[in-house]
């Protein structure tokens, strides 16, 4: 799963994609947009295979990981990923929330080896905005 390459990510309202303070970044949610529009629409299906929304969960993964990495200065580097929560909209019925969100873990730990390995939660909810079927936040230090 490589990072898609397209512009940087585009808030969908007032709110800046990511925020610093020190050595600390805290993104705000990122759905599977390509310049500002939406790829994948939701919610994620409970009888198709989890398999089928990795590149959604991907995608937005990486525009979390490229709002980070935005706020970093000349020679800084992102030193670990603390913490990732992914948020699920999905059909009744579907269950495995954490297996799909295995999918942004695995793209991290590509990313960035084990800087990428990361404290998550998996959370499933009714919708998100814009019918994304997955939003993802990161927060990440700095070295």
């Amino acid at each position: 799963m490589a990072a898609p390459a397209h512009g940087a990510p585009v808030p969908q309202g007032d709110y800046v994609p990511a925020r610093r303070s020190g050595k600390l970044i805290v993104t705000a949610g990122m759905t599977p947009r390509i310049d500002g529009r939406l790829a994948y629409p939701g919610p994620v299906r409970s009888d198709a295979a989890v398999e089928q929304n990795h590149e959604a969960v991907v995608l937005a993964c990486s525009n979390a990981l490229r709002a980070a990495r935005s706020l970093l200065q000349p020679g800084e580097e992102l030193d670990a990923i603390l913490s990732m929560t992914v948020y699920i909209a999905a059909e009744p019925g579907f269950t495995a929330h954490s297996r799909l969100a295995d999918a942004a873990s695995a793209f991290l730990r590509q990313e960035l080896g084990d800087a990428g390995i990361c404290s998550r939660a998996a959370v499933g909810v009714a919708s998100l905005p814009g019918g994304a079927p997955v939003e993802i936040q990161l927060m990440a230090a700095v070295r």
